[in-house]
């Protein structure tokens, strides 16, 4: 009976260390955004449109879910005839990232983003529906407050990482109750290192997008000011 008691504790020793050691293996191999896998995909759906005569591999969402997060790619419709293998990177292979679709009218293109921000988003939600009300802080642009994030039960303002300057970016919150990403960090950089021209009341969140592999998800519109530094474009 020991013998049997000692099998089964080693067993269960293996088990344990296995589901240690392996999980955080591929989490670490699931958080890179890898340009070759991205390639792949992008391949995959163009030969996937060319084969039916124009259709994109998405899944279906309602007419005003935000642009950057509202094409996100069906790899079911992929994964055989068009893709050997969904990324291990995406999230339907047990990733952290969304692979999604811009400019599909145009010229179909795949990037990604970070589902933690979609995540910590949720959380901060669960957190306001908990008081049953949005604890607005100060106004700091036409339909944009920032949160009394004490009221809520957080020590410190949570943020997200930026996929494009490694940098915390805040997260701020419309007069409808809507939680997003602030990008101005970002959009500012862009703006002092490139001569781009813009006019006042045009979207400037492509030049984000341009040389990246990310989206800005979970972001409003913004536009430029007279000085052409980016200014929030809320409705």
């Amino acid at each position: 009976m020991k013998k049997i008691i000692t099998a089964v504790l080693m067993v269960l020793t293996v088990s344990l260390l296995t589901g240690c050691l392996y999980p955080q293996e591929q989490l670490q191999k699931n958080q890179i955004p890898y340009e070759d896998q991205i390639t792949a995909v992008q391949s995959s759906v163009e030969k996937y449109q060319s084969s039916t005569g124009g259709l994109l591999p998405i899944k279906t969402r309602d007419q005003d879910t935000p642009v950057y997060i509202k094409y996100p790619i069906d790899f079911s419709k992929l994964k055989g005839q068009f893709l050997s293998e969904v990324p291990g990177n995406a999230y339907e292979n047990g990733g952290i990232f969304q692979y999604v679709l811009i400019d599909v009218e145009d010229n179909p293109t795949v990037k990604i983003f970070d589902l933690r921000i979609a995540e910590k988003i949720r959380e901060i939600n669960i957190r306001i529906r908990s008081i049953g009300y949005p604890p607005f802080k100060e106004s700091i642009a036409d339909n944009v407050y920032t949160l009394d994030y004490s009221l809520i039960g957080y020590d410190e303002e949570p943020s997200v990482m930026s996929p494009y300057s490694n940098q915390n970016l805040p997260l701020l919150i419309n007069g409808s109750g809507e939680i997003f990403v602030d990008y101005r960090i970002d959009l500012n950089k862009l703006l002092q290192e490139n001569e781009y021209e813009f006019e006042k009341g045009e979207d400037i969140r492509p030049i984000l997008t341009k040389d990246s592999a990310f989206v800005p998800a979970y972001s409003p519109p913004y536009t430029v000011n007279e000085e052409n530094e980016p200014v929030f474009m809320m409705k």
